[in-house]
């Protein structure tokens, strides 16, 4: 747990994070089909972000057949609907959330050497932005911030 984390939630990892993304999928109303779980455990298996033409590429080769980057994105957008991935905006790709019950605002850091990607959660922070949002009058705000530079591997 970082320092700057600001409430407790359980990660995952292995089958037990599959199913914890099954059931808070099914528990928002969608269905988790086969599909859906391909793409969530190729996406499970990167520890950098992932693109969806890697995503894709990665089941084409794993299934024996074309699995088109528009049907994995389609499902990467409904995994960040439903709190299952996280979008990296900077990098147009795409990170398990090894909390998928848990809702809060990650801030994430990208190092630009690498492209590994970490992230740890303030709520003071992205609460503050969420109520700057608010006052601009915007509805339904969503922080998404993203720290960009060298992380202590490549530093």
């Amino acid at each position: 747990m970082n320092a700057h984390s600001h409430h407790s939630h359980e990660e995952h990892s292995g089958s037990d994070l599959v199913g914890a993304a099954r059931q808070s999928l099914t528990d928002s109303g969608e269905q988790w089909t086969g599909m859906r779980e391909a793409v969530f455990e190729e996406l499970a298996r990167h520890e950098r972000p992932a693109s969806a033409y890697d995503i894709a590429d990665n089941l084409s080769k794993s299934r024996g057949k074309r699995v088109a980057p528009n049907s994995v994105y389609r499902i990467l957008d409904l995994f960040v609907r439903t709190n299952l991935a996280n979008r990296i905006e900077s990098a147009n790709a795409y990170l398990v959330n090894t909390h998928p019950g848990c809702r809060h605002d990650c801030i994430f850091l990208i190092c630009d050497e690498c492209g590994a990607a970490s992230h740890f959660d303030d709520d003071k922070l992205t609460g503050a932005l969420r109520d700057s949002g608010r006052l601009e009058g915007f509805s339904n705000v969503r922080p998404v911030v993203e720290l960009r530079g060298i992380c202590n591997e490549c530093a």
